[in-house]
Parts: structure tokens; C-alpha cells; sequence
């Protein structure tokens, strides 16, 4: 690849690549997600390369194997463009009746996704219920990109945005474009990013950092590793900008240690975009510098907590920090550092490039853009959607989902994780919007959505959930170490019917307790998961602790 030195010849390099493209030739792309490649879709890639090559058919058919398409349920998943004819359940013997179909220009009638009730077929992806109802900004191009070739991302329209932003716009007015879109922080707090880059780039400070928190510890929350793994370039166009707007001038990606399919993939980013001229010494000749290291947690869920992943990267044991110490002001290496999650920097892109005006006209008042959420649980169709804030959680739940299964009837839907909250099936028509989920006691989190039929013992989810917390917490301050396992404790009991009276006034005074006392929000959220269950389902609590554990 050769290194770009301009604006212009980033443009004549992207000129040339769709040049040498032919868009009426059939592309095959294999989904290589997570899910997908649990089904082995590696075999389904495999086979399709096997049968062109058999053929001879390279000249004429177009293989590619791409990050996550989102329907994980059905996997492995195909989708043959043009068109996005889409293929479900794919498996390798399948492949000769595919390549066959794709070079007559006919569909495989059984692999479409077939509608349960009437027996109706989808063909194209937006005839498919689970895309059809999504607004995908964000990972729409998953299946049209190869992770590992930046070809791909330029061929869309990649880098563009940084170009802008590099020779058309001041930093302050890409700080104050981001500013303009409202755009809120998607890693659980929502806070506004533009506040949050403003803050870093006043602060004093001999160097400024940016970072990529791409921990994603949380159970249930996958989305963000299927938009890393499947378009890193998004997510690294946007930590660019974010650095040039602050005045960064080294950033740092900060990432699970045992998600090897992701790291090659961000790797391989890194080292396209510094060749190209895109990272580095002078980007595009336009005299701005920006270095980017790729760093590991240690295999704790708090790493991902703000201050606790910045003393990682420095490398000391990852834990928080006293709240009193802003890391926007006195992060690394107690340097101005602004923190986003890959879903807030892969936002910036299309901010710059379409405009803050565009970006504001999606979603409600104070919550906009779209929201990535991984729907798992007892849900029909799990995997990940992308829709528009404001959008009902019963269309997550019924439109995209599927429903619950067996026809069961559904009871809560669980958002945030293990610091998040529950909400019953009676409030499924509020919508996905930062402060009224919050209100509800159900806050977003980073997007993970736990569905929940009749069945569930909610007593047990909050036992689970803090035990999660309690084997994951650093450990460092007391409340968080022993009030934490003591209000498991109570549950564990209270769930093998040895519930006391007055077992639920003791949690709610240890909930006081962390909640006030402990250092970073792993303790001090830690019972919200509780709270809102005794919000709604308190009954269920004191029937379990009256009648010596839950029903069998």
C-alpha cells in the first residue's frame, strides 16, 4: 500500500480501488463473528474458497469473510451482494447450491430466513424482521468488509471524515461539531463526549491521551466487540479526530487479552493505517502526529472501570482511583486522559462527515444517534441491533427479538449488566432513551439487554449478578470487598431457604453503605441491580424469605 502524503491522494487511492472493483460481480461474504465462527463458519469460508477455486470461478465471484452481520441466532450466516440476499444456518454442504444459485442469479429458497407463523420467505436483508427494524449506522457495513484489509473501509467512504477534519475544520470546530450533535458517552454513564473532550483539552498537562476502552466485561454485552472486530478502522478514524480536536498526540487502545480474533484484527488496523499514512508522523501531510499502543487487561472486569484501566496501562494492578481525581484532568501518568468506549469513537466519523445537524435529527431530545444493543436471554432472535434512541424496547423485544420462546410470557427485561437494573414487562413501551431508562431504574449501561420470561427467578439474578461482582472486584477498598459479600451471602440464603425476617432491611443498609463508601461504581452500584428489583418484584422476595426459598 503506498503511503498517502495529501488529502488528493487519499481520495485518487480510494479512486483507484473502486476502479478496480466491478460492482455487478456477486460478492459471497462470510459472517466471521463470534457466534458465527462458535458454528463454525470458518468451515463455510472455507468451503466456499474450496468450490470457487474447483470451479475457476475467482474471476467471476468475489469471497470475503466479515465481522459480525448481527443475527447471531441463525448463524453461520451469508449474505450475497448485490442485493444482500441473506442465508441463515449455512453449512458447508451447502455451499455448491449457493455458488450455483449466485452465478445464475437465483435465490436458495431453503436458506432464507422463513417467517415461523405463515411460512413466508425473506430474501434481501431488509426484508429479514430482525434488520428490517434497525436503523444500522454503525455496523451496516460489517458484512461488506473485510477486517483485515483496509481496502474494504476506504472503498466505503473510510477516512474521509478524518480528511475533513485534518484540512477543512479547526480542532475547536471539531470539538464543537461533536459538541452540536449531542453526542453521549455509550460505555454506561452517558455523559456527554464533547463536555468530556472540552475538559481534557483545557486541562494543563505536558501530554494529552485519548483511549479506547474496548474492556467490555460485562455478561451479556457483546456489541461492542462485534463493531471492533468487524470495522476497527471506524472505531480508529474517530479516536484520530478525538486526538487532533484535543490535542492529543498518543493514544491507547486498551482491550480484553483473551479475545485473539479482535486483537489481530485491531493489530492489523494499526499497522494498515500507519503504512498508508493515515497514523503516525505527519498524517496526510497535514502536520499532525498521533501514536497509538494496544495494551491488555488482566482478566478482571474493574479494569474497565475509568481510572482503574489507566493505572493498567501504567502498568500497576487495575485499581480505581478516589472519584475527587478527574481523569479527564489527571489520568495517565496523571496527564489529561479522555476515555470512550468503541461505540462513542466509532460515532465521530459520521458526525464530522455528515454533520452534527444530521446526527441530532436521529433520536430523542436529550438522547441521540442510534444505540448498539446485544439482546440475549430468553429472546427468539438473539444478536446485535442498532436502532434509534427513543426507539420502544417492546420493538427490541417483539419486532427484532422475535418474542419469547415457547410462548412463554415475558416478565423483565434487565439493561446495564451487573451494575444495571430490571424493569417488568409492564413498562416494555418506554424507550431506549439515557435518563428515562435511568428514571425507571433500568440505566442503559454500555447496551447489553437481558430478556426474561415467567420462569425467571429474580432473586436469583441478583444473586448472580453480585456474585459476578464479587469474584470481579479489585478488592482494594472495604466496602466494596465485604459489604458486597455479605449482601451475597444474604441472597445466596434467602435463595436456598434460609431467608430471615428482616434479611431485606440488612441489604438495604448495606446497599447504603456501598453505595456512599466505596471507590468506583462497581461498589457503589453494586445493589442497583437489587434495588430495582425490590422496586417491582419486591413480593417475590418476601414470598421466597416467608415460604423458605423459591417455588419448584
Amino acid at each position: 500500500m503506498p503511503r498517502l502524503h495529501s488529502a488528493v491522494e487519499l481520495e485518487e487511492f480510494r479512486a483507484g480501488i473502486l476502479a478496480a472493483r466491478d460492482p455487478a460481480r456477486p460478492c459471497i461474504a462470510v459472517c466471521g463473528g463470534a457466534a458465527c465462527g462458535g458454528l463454525d463458519s470458518a468451515a463455510v469460508a472455507g468451503a466456499f474458497a474450496a468450490e470457487i477455486g474447483r470451479q475457476g470461478l475467482e474471476a467471476r465471484l468475489d469471497l470475503k469473510t466479515t465481522g459480525c452481520h448481527g443475527f447471531c441466532e441463525k448463524g453461520p450466516n451469508v449474505v450475497v451482494s448485490p442485493g444482500d440476499v441473506c442465508y441463515f444456518e449455512v453449512r458447508p454442504e451447502d455451499v455448491p447450491d449457493v455458488v450455483a444459485c449466485t452465478l445464475r442469479g437465483e435465490v436458495l429458497d431453503r436458506l432464507l430466513w422463513t417467517c415461523p407463523d405463515t411460512g413466508r420467505k425473506a430474501v434481501h436483508m431488509d426484508e429479514v424482521p430482525f434488520y428490517r427494524h434497525q436503523t444500522r449506522i454503525l455496523i451496516g457495513d460489517n458484512p461488506r468488509i473485510d477486517p483485515t484489509r483496509i481496502d474494504d473501509y476506504l472503498a466505503l467512504g473510510g477516512y474521509a471524515a478524518l480528511a475533513k477534519a485534518l484540512f477543512e475544520m479547526s480542532p475547536e470546530q471539531v470539538l464543537d461539531e461533536v459538541k452540536k450533535a449531542q453526542l453521549r458517552g455509550r460505555g454506561g454513564g452517558g455523559f456527554p463526549a464533547g463536555s468530556k473532550w472540552e475538559t481534557t483539552r483545557n486541562a494543563p498537562g505536558d501530554e494529552k491521551y485519548v483511549i479506547v476502552n474496548g474492556h467490555e466485561g460485562e455478561p451479556g454485552a457483546f456489541m461492542d466487540r462485534a463493531l471492533f472486530t468487524g470495522n476497527p478502522h471506524k472505531v480508529l478514524e474517530g479516536l484520530i479526530i478525538g486526538a487532533y480536536a484535543i490535542g492529543s498526540h498518543r493514544g491507547f487502545v486498551y482491550t480484553r487479552h483473551d479475545s485473539p480474533q479482535l486483537i489481530r484484527h485491531v493489530r492489523t488496523a494499526l499497522a494498515q493505517a500507519e503504512e498508508c499514512g493515515l497514523l503516525g508522523e505527519d498524517i496526510l501531510g497535514s502536520g499532525f502526529g498521533f501514536h497509538v499502543e494496544l495494551h491488555f487487561d488482566v482478566g478482571i472486569f474493574v479494569s474497565g472501570e475509568s481510572s482503574a484501566l489507566m493505572r493498567s496501562i501504567e502498568g500497576h494492578p487495575p485499581e480505581p482511583r478516589p472519584k475527587y481525581i478527574r481523569t479527564s484532568v489527571a489520568g495517565i501518568r496523571d496527564q489529561p486522559s479522555n476515555l470512550n468506549n468503541v461505540e462513542t469513537w466509532a460515532n465521530v466519523p459520521q458526525i464530522i462527515g455528515r454533520g452534527a445537524a444530521w446526527y441530532a435529527g436521529i433520536g430523542t431530545e436529550r438522547s441521540k444517534g442510534t444505540k448498539l444493543v446485544s439482546l440475549s436471554g430468553n429472546v427468539v432472535n438473539g444478536g446485535v441491533a442498532e436502532v434509534p434512541m427513543g426507539t420502544p424496547l417492546r420493538t427490541l423485544v417483539y419486532d427484532i427479538g422475535g418474542g419469547v420462546p415457547s410462548g412463554k410470557a415475558l416478565k423483565a427485561v434487565h439493561f446495564g449488566g451487573p451494575m444495571g437494573g430490571s424493569i417488568p414487562a409492564s413498562l416494555l413501551d418506554a424507550p431506549l432513551d439515557f435518563d428515562e431508562l435511568s428514571r425507571l431504574g433500568a440505566p442503559i449501561g454500555a447496551g447489553g439487554m437481558l430478556v426474561m420470561d415467567e420462569d425467571t427467578d429474580m432473586v436469583e439474578v441478583a444473586r448472580y449478578l453480585l456474585d459476578f461482582l464479587t469474584t470481579e472486584s479489585c478488592g482494594k477498598c472495604v466496602p466494596c470487598r465485604e459489604g458486597m459479600r455479605q449482601s451475597l451471602k444474604i441472597l445466596t440464603n434467602i435463595t436456598q431457604g434460609r431467608g430471615k425476617d428482616g434479611d431485606l432491611g440488612r441489604l438495604d443498609d448495606l446497599s447504603t453503605v456501598t453505595g456512599l463508601a466505596c471507590l468506583c461504581a462497581l461498589g457503589r452500584t453494586s445493589a442497583d441491580p437489587l434495588k430495582s428489583m425490590l422496586r417491582y418484584f419486591k413480593d417475590e422476595y418476601e414470598g421466597q424469605i416467608a415460604g423458605g426459598g423459591a417455588a419448584k
